[in-house]
């Protein structure tokens, strides 16, 4: 039996209650044979196979933020308050430490933790059969409570964080908020609206993996090119001259602190290392996808800094423009049906005096319209803003006749017609979203031998903000897509989630799963079940998710 430790000096000892859950849960959210499939599991603490018993250890040494709180305590001090203390007394007797009840939400008190790894994994509990929660992506840095709990699991100790859940310090949690890795990924995803990243395809010439700036000379030697002339021509075509893309890169700043001072970019833990040469660690594959969070200029050319924590030559890489694609959100009371504009304009009417079409002005393409299901013999439809426009110009989304058994009261549930490449969220019987969707090429096909989307009533039982998907979606776009964003996983490796290497929404496209644009992606993401805390990057919860009823 292993004997594990927690930092508890009123508390001689305390039987620990198991976790319930089952792993093979979490393998089908990082992934699975189906055509929609994420990278291999990234490290974390793993379950020890033997049971454990929590003592009391006065001689153990916490670190230092955790500390201050259980010095304090053990001082005598008055009554626990927000800003030093748990609000829950860890000498109540009653709360095993490490255990499911001792995992609940609390008041911060300042303590808090980074995450230094690709996915530092939270848990149920500390026991041999915790289950996963969540995770956090390296950078994220958290709000902890105390005290440290030591056990063969967790060698440097287990902290709680909010609003649940416990977190393994060690390799991918760390105390010190100093630390390099940390330094280097302040920058985190943007969430509610669009990309969560810059996003950027590779073309025909890909770049290199840097893990130094090279130097214009380096530059030369590796990719054979006059690196300046190059980037200037870029700059001019797809830069200066494209509004939007100059908009999503904002402004390009001089390398920051930390490589001024190491030279050179950490890779976080559980992150693929590769073959290094001098500078370089490799060339990316062609059509390869990017997750770019900062873009720095360096000796007169510019590179992006990858979520993976690469360099990569901006002028190598064509920016991912956001659809501008917007589903519509229902207002409440105002029901279906709605339509999106399928031509490049469609002329708006009113009606005159007369009781004849005037036109007055016209819509764009992708435009969402709210209409009050009124009809002319002519084909053209009323609008709720009071206009009048041609049926045949939009692609409709009709209020439903008939009702799933579960769609009652105020529940959650996502309404997708894989024949008409709609989507609508419901609250019970009252949609309060729909957009236009791409979803698997095969149509009505047999998901297991064709790429299709499978039929039937599901529910989201993983969600990440971003996860990088390998010969994903459409094996003909792209080879390796990075961060995917928004992804949310609703049957094997199934998802939906949104799309940055095409914009053709309405129509079928992908190798399974459901493509969703960047602003649908981003508000859908934070409307469904299970919901993810604003510092976490996915969560798991195979028995609250909200359902997804996909049909012809």
């Amino acid at each position: 039996m292993v004997t594990g430790m927690v930092w508890l000096p009123r508390l001689r000892h305390a039987a620990f209650a198991r976790g319930k859950g089952q792993l093979g849960l979490v393998l089908l959210a990082l992934g699975s044979a189906s055509s929609c499939t994420t990278k291999g599991e990234p490290p974390g603490a793993g379950p020890s196979g033997e049971p454990i018993v929590v003592v009391a250890d006065p001689n153990a040494t916490p670190p230092p933020s955790i500390a201050r709180a259980a010095n304090d305590e053990g001082a005598g001090s008055s009554a626990p308050t927000p800003e030093n203390s748990p609000v829950v007394s860890e000498s109540n007797g009653d709360i095993a430490p490490g255990t499911l009840n001792d995992n609940m939400p609390f008041v911060p008190s300042g303590q808090k933790a980074g995450s230094t790894a690709w996915r530092s994994w939270i848990y149920t509990d500390i026991g041999p059969n915790r289950t996963r929660l969540g995770y956090l992506r390296v950078g994220a840095v958290v709000d902890i409570r105390g005290p440290v709990i030591k056990n063969e699991g967790c060698d440097e100790g287990w902290v709680r964080v909010n609003p649940r859940g416990f977190l393994c310090l060690g390799k991918g949690a760390t105390t010190e908020l100093g630390s390099p890795i940390l330094a280097q990924t302040t920058v985190r995803p943007r969430r509610g609206e669009g990309h969560p990243y810059l996003y950027a395809l590779a073309n025909g010439d890909p770049p290199h993996f840097y893990f130094h700036l090279p130097s214009l000379a380096q530059v030369r030697r590796i990719e054979g090119v006059e690196p300046l002339s190059r980037f200037e021509q870029w700059h001019l075509l797809k830069v200066a001259t494209v509004p939007k893309v100059a908009e999503l890169i904002g402004k390009v700043e001089p390398p920051p602190a930390f490589l001024v001072q190491e030279g050179r970019l950490l890779k976080p833990y559980g992150v693929l290392q590769r073959l290094e040469e001098k500078v370089h660690s490799g060339r990316a594959a062609a059509d390869s996808g990017f997750a770019i969070s900062r873009v720095v200029s360096h000796e007169k050319r510019w590179y992006g800094i990858t979520t993976e924590q690469d360099f990569v030559a901006m002028d190598r890489l064509r920016i991912a423009v956001p659809s501008s694609l917007r589903g519509v959100v229902v207002p409440e009371g105002a029901g279906l049906p709605l339509g999106f504009v399928t031509k490049e304009q469609l002329a708006k009417f009113t009606l005159d005096a007369q009781q004849r079409l005037v036109p007055s002005g016209a819509l764009s393409k992708r435009q969402g319209v709210l209409l009050t299901g009124k009809t002319m013999p002519s084909g053209m439809m009323e609008a709720r803003d009071g206009f009048w426009v041609a049926a045949e110009g939009l692609q409709l989304v009709h209020a439903r006749k008939e009702f799933p058994s579960f769609a009652t009261g105020d529940r959650k549930w996502i309404d997708l017609s894989i024949l008409k490449q709609t989507l609508v969220a419901y609250r019970g019987k009252s949609p309060v979203f729909a957009t236009l969707v791409s979803s698997g090429r095969g149509g009505m096909g047999d998901p297991e031998t064709e790429s299709a989307t499978p039929r039937g009533t599901f529910m989201i039982y993983a969600k990440h903000v971003s996860a990088t998907m390998d010969g994903a979606d459409d094996a003909a776009d792209s080879y390796s897509l990075l961060d995917v964003p928004f992804v949310q996983y609703f049957h094997k490796g199934f998802a939906l989630h949104g799309t940055y290497w095409h914009d053709e929404f309405g129509k079928v496209r992908s190798h399974g799963c459901v493509n969703l644009a960047a602003y649908d992606a981003a508000w859908l993401f934070e409307w469904t079940d299970p919901q993810v805390s604003a510092d976490w990057h996915g969560v798991i919860n195979k028995e609250r998710g909200t359902v997804v009823y996909i049909h012809g």
